[in-house]
């Protein structure tokens, strides 16, 4: 490492290969994340003629060398989620502002949140890889927002002590309106055996796929919600989005009138579809909901959700104090 710049390059990869943890780098030059998710940015960049010719492989301990060497942004917050509730909104609202480092579900961020290895190493990787994220490729950078995966929610303690003092915020939904997207269209979590172990498994069986996604679902909620009672995190829910940027979600972020005003126009977008326009889905959703998939989420994730916004209530009446 000594000498060796990695100025313009971020982590694209971490896996494990022969018994040793690899990183594979891709050279992004000045030019922000403003996609969705950061597995479309490593896409996009992959394209780019100079990565197509010329790879770069490092050993996992890289990111501690290259963090002592250049120390990036600390993680100014974190955005956990219940999945198809409005994160990647807020993640794309903030990815319009230009002192923002937005990273999105970085799949490198799950590889060692989720890895075998030593807690001391586990440590020092993640903080490694998440300075190597916030370093100021542009130098204007400020702040460093990092949105998880849903599934995070079970590796969230490894990661909070990590960083004890980095505030941190659970978006949700209705629960009957996340069960019908991912009816639709199922994430990695709510198909069987796609995700390996975590903390969504009750190893019992189901019966069918509205039983299966309506108890992990449950699950999911209920984490979150104990980690906010327990933990300080803010409870936010999509029924909030857009305009809570404008209050005590801009609050939260730390942002100034006009920097609100900034996120708040990436509204004209949908937030994963940059072509179309953003609109509220969740009468439709509730409609489209068979019998039986209203019965298992009232069984399953209905409690958890009351219980999440009971807690946001609270939340609510001290801001509003």
């Amino acid at each position: 490492m000594a000498g060796l710049s990695f100025d313009g390059w971020l982590p694209a990869r971490i896996y494990r290969d022969a018994g040793q943890w690899w990183v594979d780098w891709c050279w992004f030059g000045a030019t922000p994340l403003h996609q969705p998710f950061f597995r479309d940015a490593v896409d996009d960049a992959l394209r780019l003629p100079f990565n197509q010719a010329f790879r770069r492989q490092t050993p996992l301990s890289a990111l501690g060398q290259w963090q002592a060497q250049s120390p990036g942004l600390a993680p100014s917050a974190f955005i956990l989620h219940a999945s198809r509730c409005g994160s990647t909104l807020i993640s794309q609202m903030l990815a319009r502002l230009d002192d923002h480092i937005v990273v999105s579900e970085p799949p490198s961020l799950d590889t060692l949140l989720r890895a075998d290895l030593p807690d001391g190493e586990r440590h020092a990787a993640i903080s490694g890889l998440l300075s190597a994220y916030g370093q100021r490729r542009r130098g204007i950078e400020q702040r460093l927002v990092i949105k998880l995966d849903a599934w995070n929610i079970g590796e969230w303690p490894l990661l909070r002590a990590c960083f004890p003092d980095t505030p941190w915020l659970f978006v949700y939904r209705d629960p009957l309106e996340i069960a019908v997207s991912h009816l639709r269209r199922p994430g990695m979590h709510m198909v069987p055996g796609m995700l390996g172990d975590c903390v969504l498994d009750d190893d019992l069986p189901f019966e069918g796929r509205e039983d299966f996604i309506a108890r992990r679902l449950g699950r999911l909620l209920e984490a979150g919600g104990t980690h906010c009672r327990d933990g300080g995190g803010l409870a936010l829910n999509y029924s909030e989005l857009p305009e809570a940027m404008g209050g005590r979600l801009g609050r939260f972020f730390g942002l100034a009138d006009e920097q609100r005003r900034q996120a708040l126009a990436a509204t004209a977008q949908h937030s994963k579809q940059l072509s179309q326009a953003f609109i509220p889905d969740g009468e439709d959703k509730r409609r489209e909901a068979s019998a039986l998939l209203q019965s298992r989420v009232q069984h399953f994730a209905r409690a958890p959700y009351e219980a999440l916004e009971q807690h946001r209530k609270s939340q609510l009446s001290g801001f509003l104090r």
